[in-house]
């Protein structure tokens, strides 16, 4: 069973639309983290990811047969870790256009919009979630951004959002009707 509470569309309308999706793109800051950062006495930076997160990259590719990413303005090896840890298969770090490099990935994988799940959770996703064919956002997400979303995942960033979208798609990708 799925908690459908923060689906702010049709669901006959999401699974339709789900049934399309092949690659799933996700920020790193307020998404896959919380937004917080640590820094030592030395300056080093550290970052806490939600393993049930992790899990989610793994299910929904295996299960829902979806690619998955990172696109964020980060530029750390952190992040660069965590993706290789994750296996990653598109891996977008400093980026300063989402809607851009996101267009170019496409094109690349000569697949369109419609075939695009997004999740972030501040204005700088704003283009790629307004792009996308299936959009979510943490439950902590800024205002607007959990406005214009197709779903509003229960948990908030770095708390299992990114999971909780990933049980969506897998819901609605898999399911027979």
């Amino acid at each position: 069973m799925v908690n459908l509470a923060g689906l702010q569309v049709d669901v006959d309308e999401a699974k339709a639309r789900v049934k399309q999706i092949n690659l799933l793109l996700s920020d790193n800051d307020g998404v896959l983290t919380d937004a917080g950062v640590y820094y030592s006495p030395n300056g080093e930076e550290l970052k806490k990811y939600s393993l049930r997160d992790g899990m989610g990259f793994e299910r929904v590719r295996q299960l829902a047969e979806i690619e998955c990413g990172i696109v964020t303005r980060e530029n750390s090896p952190i992040v660069q870790r965590r993706a290789e840890k994750l296996k990653l298969e598109h891996v977008k770090l400093g980026v300063m256009d989402k809607n851009k490099t996101i267009e170019e990935l496409l094109a690349s994988l000569e697949i369109g919009p419609e075939n695009l799940a997004y999740i972030g959770d501040d204005y700088n996703d704003l283009d790629a979630i307004t792009m996308a064919g299936f959009s979510a956002c943490p439950s902590d997400a800024m205002p607007a951004i959990r406005n214009i979303v197709d779903y509003v995942c229960p948990n908030s960033g770095g708390g299992g959002a990114f999971r909780d979208f990933a049980e969506l798609l897998i819901f609605f990708k898999t399911s027979q009707s």
